[in-house]
């Protein structure tokens, strides 16, 4: 053990000795190096105050495509679609059936398809005149958004409107359906759907869950209590589906239900 120690203590000394007297020249960056210079400038130096208002335009649009998807679900009629949609798809039993993917998609199609009158009446009163320049921004803005709050109050119950406009302390005598804000008008529209999308989904379960208690009760007079009702539910419960053409039915009751 000493004789170890010795020669590990005999290695450090060579080492320290080693790094003691071998040196390394360092060298400062030479000075007279001609380093080329960064110079950081936005346009060319003739930009005029109108090409800024342009490009914070191009900005302003590129954010509202970021938050389309949102205003798409919100302001429109797909959130009460998609809402039966799921209903009918849990009601049915078929989750693994039917992708999420085509429901979406038919719901986002139906949503083009109920609000087209609307972008109709956007399109001829407020973009393309906008787009002429015989209207400014803000007359856009307030002619555009018209067809668009007519539609949301019509499918806004008046205790859900009522009940953001109090919240939000707005004075009702000065309050129109011409200057009502999107702040209290959205949210009032979005409960409104949901409470009306629920309650076509209770109609729509009524005739699944007949079906799943005759099933249940018949299988457990017969003894097969170990026997999933689902399975023996789920042929006759397509079968109905397909028997009242559930398909047309639906869509067509989503689209009259927005008239």
């Amino acid at each position: 053990m000493k004789n170890n120690r010795k020669k590990a203590i005999l290695i450090l000394i060579i080492a320290f000795g080693i790094i003691a007297f071998c040196g390394i020249d360092a060298y400062a960056a030479p000075t007279n190096v001609n380093l080329p210079k960064v110079n950081l400038s936005i346009g060319d130096g003739t930009t005029t105050p109108t090409d800024y208002v342009s490009n914070i335009k191009i900005l302003i649009f590129f954010t509202i495509l970021s938050v389309l998807p949102s205003i798409v679900i919100m302001l429109t009629s797909f959130t009460r679609i998609i809402v039966v949609f799921s209903f009918v798809k849990t009601a049915m039993g078929v989750q693994q059936a039917i992708p999420n993917q085509i429901l979406v998609g038919l719901a986002l199609f139906l949503t083009i398809f109920i609000m087209q009158p609307i972008y109709n009446q956007i399109n001829t009163n407020a973009l393309q005149p906008y787009l002429e320049q015989s209207i400014t921004q803000e007359q856009a803005i307030e002619v555009g958004s018209k067809p668009l709050k007519d539609f949301m109050l019509k499918q806004t119950r008046e205790k859900d409107l009522d009940l953001f406009v109090e919240i939000n302390n707005t004075n009702t005598k000065e309050l129109t359906r011409e200057n009502i804000p999107f702040t209290t008008l959205i949210p009032a529209f979005a409960i409104s759907e949901l409470k009306t999308a629920f309650q076509i989904g209770f109609l729509i379960y009524l005739p699944f869950i007949v079906i799943d208690m005759v099933v249940a009760s018949i299988l457990m007079s017969m003894g097969m209590m170990m026997l999933p009702p689902s399975m023996i539910s789920l042929p006759f419960k397509l079968l109905l589906f397909v028997m009242v053409d559930g398909w047309y039915l639906l869509v067509k009751s989503l689209v009259m239900s927005f008239s």
